[in-house]
């Protein structure tokens, strides 16, 4: 697990204005480690039900308006959406998790990456924003030794609180598959 110093703001990748140099790094090399990180040993249909499970739960506690899906290649393994989560939370599920299955990376880590030297990735003529949208919320279900098999997507909140709530709900599911 990777901590961050709280008295450290981070980088928002929401903010309009200049940010502090180093924060934007920062955020991607937590997310590089979050990758590392959540390596499953498996990931089958009972997981992902597991997965989109919690989600739920941790939604519906928090009362947090969110849609969820969990997408296995084409297949739809799980997908719902709890009080307050609108027909756009749909849109914005496919353009991330799109985003995330062609780079095989979190969808947040895509748009962060395509700032780095300044602007976004959606400034560029070739990326399809109709298509794709590099915005937190989307991360691939790694298994360990064979690479991302499916992608769990919350929509609904900041970029940032989508992502990490995802990055929560993996934390959990996989240290309930450790052994002991």
């Amino acid at each position: 697990m990777t901590a961050i110093n709280p008295t450290v703001t981070a980088f928002n990748p929401d903010s309009t204005v200049p940010q502090p140099a180093g924060l934007l790094e920062a955020l991607i090399a937590r997310i590089e480690a979050e990758i590392r990180e959540l390596q499953f040993p498996r990931f089958t249909k009972d997981d992902s039900l597991n997965l989109g499970l919690l989600l739920v739960e941790l939604g519906k506690s928090r009362r947090l308006p969110i849609a969820i899906d969990i997408t296995k290649g084409d297949q739809v393994l799980f997908h719902v959406a709890l009080d307050g989560a609108t027909p756009d939370n749909e849109h914005w599920i496919r353009a991330k998790q799109r985003t995330a299955a062609r780079y095989e990376i979190p969808s947040l880590l895509v748009g962060l990456r395509g700032r780095l030297h300044g602007g976004r990735i959606e400034d560029h003529g070739w990326f399809d924003e109709s298509t794709y949208a590099p915005h937190g919320g989307c991360f691939p279900v790694y298994v360990a030794g064979v690479g991302a098999v499916a992608t769990v997507t919350v929509s609904g909140l900041p970029q940032q609180q989508d992502h990490d709530l995802v990055v929560e709900a993996l934390r959990e599911i996989l240290e309930s598959m450790q052994p002991g």
